[in-house]
C-alpha cells in the first residue's frame, strides 16, 4: 500500500462493513448535499462485530486506502466497530505512511462530545455490538468530555442480522429488542438516555421506542457525525477544499451489487447505482 495517491480534490469517503454506515451517510447529506460523496461497504465480509481487533484493522485498513486511491482525502468510518478497533491505529501509524495531509474520522467521537448536554442525570446507557461494548471506546471518549457520566453498556449480537435480513419490522424482533433493553435497564434503572452505538440499529427504532421506558431519551448518532463534519469542514478550510461539490454520491461494495441495491433501499428508501469492487 505504498503507491502514489491522487492529489486532486475528490468525493467525501464514507465507509461501513454493511449498510448501516448509510445511515449516516443520509444524514450527512441531508446537512452537507453539495459535496461529492463515495460510499464503500465491505459487505461480503460483513458483519464486523464479532470480529477481532487486528482482523477489523486489517479490513478497515484496506477500505481506507482504497477510497484514498479513488480520490477521497477525508474518510468517515460510518461504522462504530472500524471507529473502536481501527481508527486510532490508522490515524497513528498509517497515515503518516500514506500522506499525512488526508484525514479519517470516526462516528464514536462527535456523540460522546455532546452526550453530557443530552441526559439530564448523568446515566447513560450504550446498545451496540459486542466488538464495540467490549473495546469501551464509547467508556473513554466519554469520560474525556463528562467525567462524572456512568455508563453502562450491553451487546447486542442479533440486532445487525435482523436489520440486514430485512426482520426489522417482524414480531420476531420484539423478542430480541425488549430483551436486550430491559438487560441495559436492569444494570442501571437510572438511565435516562440511550445511545445507539452501531449505525444499522436506527432501523430498529420504532421496536426500541415501545419497549424504553417514557422519558428515556435514544441518540442515533447520524445528526452528531453530520454536525461535526460540519463544524470539521470549518475548521479546516484546506481539508474542505480538497472536498469537491458536485453533490454526487457514488456507491461500491464487495458484494453483489444487486444484493447492496435491494439492501440498501431498507436505509435510503430508494434504488441506487451500486458497483462491485474488491479489496486487497
Amino acid at each position: 500500500m505504498t503507491d502514489s495517491l491522487p492529489s486532486q480534490p475528490g468525493a467525501i469517503g464514507v465507509f461501513d462493513s454493511g449498510y448501516g454506515g448509510l445511515t449516516i451517510l443520509h444524514s450527512i447529506r441531508q446537512l452537507l448535499p453539495g459535496y461529492d460523496y463515495v460510499f464503500l461497504g465491505d459487505n461480503a465480509r460483513a458483519p464486523y462485530g464479532h470480529r477481532s481487533f487486528d482482523v477489523v484493522y486489517d479490513f478497515t485498513r484496506q477500505a481506507v486506502h482504497q477510497l484514498f486511491k479513488l480520490g477521497c482525502h477525508l474518510v468517515i468510518l460510518g461504522c462504530n466497530t472500524a471507529s473502536a478497533k481501527a481508527l486510532r491505529t490508522i490515524q497513528q501509524h498509517d497515515l503518516p505512511e500514506w500522506d499525512a495531509t488526508r484525514r479519517v474520522l470516526g462516528v464514536i467521537r462527535p456523540t460522546a462530545e455532546v452526550v453530557g448536554q443530552l441526559t439530564r442525570n448523568g446515566h447513560v446507557g450504550l446498545l451496540a455490538t459486542e466488538g464495540t461494548v467490549r473495546s469501551h471506546s464509547y467508556d473513554l471518549e466519554i469520560q474525556k468530555f463528562w467525567p462524572d457520566i456512568t455508563i453502562s453498556g450491553v451487546a447486542c449480537p442479533f440486532w445487525v442480522p435482523l436489520v440486514e435480513y430485512n426482520e426489522a419490522d417482524s414480531p420476531g424482533a420484539d423478542y430480541f429488542v425488549k430483551k436486550r433493553i430491559d438487560e441495559l435497564m436492569a444494570i442501571d434503572p437510572q438511565i435516562d438516555t440511550i445511545i445507539l452505538g452501531c449505525t444499522h440499529y436506527p432501523i430498529l427504532l420504532p421496536k426500541i421506542l415501545k419497549y424504553v421506558q417514557p422519558g428515556v431519551r435514544i441518540v442515533p448518532q447520524g445528526e452528531y457525525v453530520a454536525n461535526s463534519l460540519q463544524q470539521y469542514l470549518q475548521r479546516h478550510p484546506d481539508m474542505e477544499r480538497m472536498c469537491t461539490r458536485g453533490g454526487s454520491c457514488r456507491y461500491l461494495t464487495t458484494e453483489n451489487p444487486e444484493k447492496f441495491r435491494e439492501g440498501a433501499q431498507m436505509f435510503l428508501h430508494e434504488r441506487v447505482n451500486v458497483e462491485h469492487i474488491d479489496l486487497e
